[in-house]
């Protein structure tokens, strides 16, 4: 079975355009060029890869599986001219991180700040998305190691234990609510909230989970940062969910009031994850023992 790029790319134009004369097209290629390679495929295989049908073509399971991979294969490739194209520029290496909000504002500029110092000649490109949508990019190469909530499947991943990261709701000082120590997000949905944008990841985590009870909560406004949501919630304008140390660091300066979320949910603790150590280049491998805990050992992939 011997496939290149070109029959790669095609297979996906033609899945996105629907026929197979969409994707010669999309490819640059005539359609009979096209069709010959697509029955080379199959016959590769031994099994057809596409339904054709009088309105276009759609893939069958096997279809399906090479599509999967031929998404990776070919962002690979995309990661590898970036990355080859980054030594010309004087760089040394590129190392690929996607982490949850907690982590971009919470733990990764202070933690990667002395690394960056020690190692001018590496750059990190730090994408934010939902814990498990981090695990499932780590898990499919597509990042070289990523910061997630612990709450997130990372069957098959190594992962360390960074620190504990509980969300908490966030009241003004002297708010009805001031004086409990804990709560149930269900006793506060009716409030009005101050929430983060709608592309956070923690806010996305947030608002599947209340929506599995049933709930939904109503937001006075959205905004880009901790900070700022701290800062309008001690201004009395609603309550909000933010990460423990968040609250922690800006309570004194904008006047609010930490409450423990008693859903297991909001009960997490921040892990780095790799697939395997040995897997990465040296650059990235640096970068993971600099991240760290001095005397944590890796959980073992399940």
């Amino acid at each position: 079975m011997r496939f290149d790029l070109t029959d790669l790319r095609l297979f996906v134009h033609v899945h996105e355009a629907g026929t197979i004369t969409g994707g010669a097209e999309r490819s640059h290629m005539a359609l009979a060029s096209a069709s010959e390679r697509i029955r080379g495929m199959e016959d590769a295989l031994g099994v057809p890869l596409l339904v054709r049908a009088q309105r276009g073509v759609q893939p069958t399971p096997a279809g399906h599986t090479l599509l999967h991979h031929a998404r990776l294969v070919l962002r690979q490739m995309e990661h590898l001219r970036g990355d080859l194209g980054d030594f010309g520029n004087g760089l040394a290496g590129h190392v690929r991180m996607r982490c949850n909000s907690s982590a971009l504002s919470e733990f990764l500029p202070a933690a990667m700040a002395g690394f960056l110092q020690q190692h001018p000649r590496i750059s990190v490109d730090v994408q934010e998305a939902p814990s498990q949508d981090v695990a499932d990019a780590v898990r499919s190469g597509l990042c070289d190691m990523g910061l997630a909530s612990d709450a997130a499947d990372l069957q098959g991943l190594a992962a360390w234990t960074l620190k504990p990261d509980p969300l908490v709701l966030v009241v003004p000082r002297g708010h009805a609510l001031a004086s409990l120590r804990r709560m149930a997000l269900a006793d506060a949905a009716h409030l009005d909230f101050v929430g983060l944008d709608e592309g956070s990841a923690l806010q996305s985590h947030v608002a599947r989970h209340a929506q599995r009870t049933g709930q939904r909560l109503r937001f006075r406004v959205r905004l880009r940062h901790f900070e700022a949501v701290c800062q309008l919630v001690g201004m009395g304008v609603g309550v909000g969910i933010v990460p423990l140390a968040a609250a922690r660091r800006h309570s004194r300066a904008h006047g609010i009031q930490a409450l423990r979320l008693t859903d297991g949910w909001a009960r997490r603790s921040l892990v780095l994850c790799t697939r395997s150590p040995d897997e990465l280049p040296l650059h990235a491998l640096q970068l993971l023992q600099h991240l760290m805990p001095r005397t944590a050992t890796p959980n073992d992939p399940a």
